[in-house]
Order: structure tokens, then C-alpha cells, then sequence
């Protein structure tokens, strides 16, 4: 997959998205219709599901942005990449590493792990 890097950067992107608008479409640029996001705390499907999944978090984080951290791997329509959630040039609250199925260059499910999460996280 030799745009591991740049699905991964889009898929950070979309989360930090605030403006409901340009998250959508973004959304519909980079997901599968019927796509599915699942990790310990949650499971959604579709679009509007997995929009509203990203609002919610933004809500209970807010001013905190998601970045990428460390090599994003790739190979066939597989991949991986870890992630921080915390105050920009900060500390993060939030840790993780997602794998992800794509289909034709775009999202079909994404399998999220919590490396380090606050207690109150669920």
C-alpha cells in the first residue's frame, strides 16, 4: 500500500475536523458507505453513525487534537498506524493504535485499541 501515509494523515485529520460540514464530506471522501469503526468502548456503522461517534469525542475532549505517532504500516488493503489525542505541543491523555481494512483507497472498517486512556474514559 503505498499510500499507507496518507490514508492515515486523512483518517487524523477527519478527527480533528470541528466544523460538522467539511467532517462529512471528508467522511464521505475517505469511508465506505458502510463502514465500521470498533473499539473497546464503542461500535458504529455507517456515515452518520461514525460522525456522530467523532462529535461525541470531540466533545468530551475538546481543544485536544489528534496526531499521528510513530511508522504507519501498510501492506495489500491492511493497515496500522498509533495516535495520540492531548493539547497541541503537550502531553497526551489519550493513546492508541488502529488497524484499518481499506477498500479502493478508502476506509471499509477500522479497529481501534486504547494504549492509555483516563479512568473515566468509558
Amino acid at each position: 500500500m503505498s499510500n499507507a501515509l496518507e490514508l492515515a494523515t486523512g483518517y487524523i485529520a477527519l478527527w480533528n475536523e470541528t466544523a460538522p460540514q467539511r467532517r462529512r464530506a471528508l467522511l464521505a471522501e475517505s469511508w465506505a458507505e458502510d463502514a465500521t469503526y470498533a473499539d473497546p468502548l464503542i461500535q458504529r456503522a455507517g456515515h452518520a453513525e461514525i460522525d456522530a461517534l467523532i462529535a461525541a469525542v470531540q466533545a468530551r475532549f475538546p481543544g485536544l487534537r489528534f496526531a499521528l505517532d510513530g511508522r504507519v504500516d501498510g501492506h495489500g488493503e491492511h493497515l496500522r498506524f498509533s495516535w495520540t489525542l492531548g493539547p497541541e505541543g503537550g502531553e497526551p491523555v489519550v493513546k492508541g493504535t488502529d488497524f484499518a481494512l481499506t477498500e479502493g483507497g478508502r476506509f471499509k472498517a477500522v479497529i481501534g485499541f486504547l494504549d492509555q486512556a483516563p479512568a473515566d474514559a468509558a
